[in-house]
This record gives structure tokens, sequence and C-alpha cells, in this order.
């Protein structure tokens, strides 16, 4: 089993490498993402602690970090409301 998850990131690690350097995306890609990683975890850090809504606490983990990060600041109010609403 654990040859076979071995191969598979060997595979997917060659295929990114391969439409990296294909497609000549350079790494310019991968400063936006640093610098969307850093501002969606400044979101969080600023609702968690800026006091506006007292029960409220996201914590920062990946899965609340891909959230913000794909959905941006609608992002935080989706898991504002989640968190008011369900828990």
């Amino acid at each position: 089993m654990k040859i076979i998850l071995t191969v598979v990131l060997a595979v997917s690690l060659l295929s990114l490498l391969f439409i990296v350097f294909s497609r000549r995306l350079g790494f310019a890609w991968l400063s936006r993402l640093g610098i969307h990683v850093v501002v969606a975890a400044l979101g969080l850090y600023v609702v968690n602690y800026s006091g506006w809504i007292a029960e409220a606490y996201i914590p920062l983990n990946p899965v609340t970090l891909t959230t913000v990060l794909v959905l941006g600041l609608p992002g935080i109010g989706l898991l504002l409301g989640l968190k008011l609403i369900l828990i």
C-alpha cells in the first residue's frame, strides 16, 4: 500500500512539473498564491481578535484558510454564518 501511494505521489509531482514547465507558467503564480494565503490568514485573524462578534471564533486551519482563499471576503462571511447558526 505504501508503494502504491509513493508511486501516485511521484506521478502527480511529475505531471505538475510538466504542466508548469510546458506552459511556461513560471513561478509568478506561486508568489500570488502566497500573497492570497497571507491575506486570507490576516482576514481570519482580524475577525477572531477584533471583538466585533464576541462569540464567533473561527479556527485558523487548512479548511477555513482554503475556504477564505477560494471565496475571499464572502468566505469569511460564510464561515461566520455557519459558526453562528450551526454551532
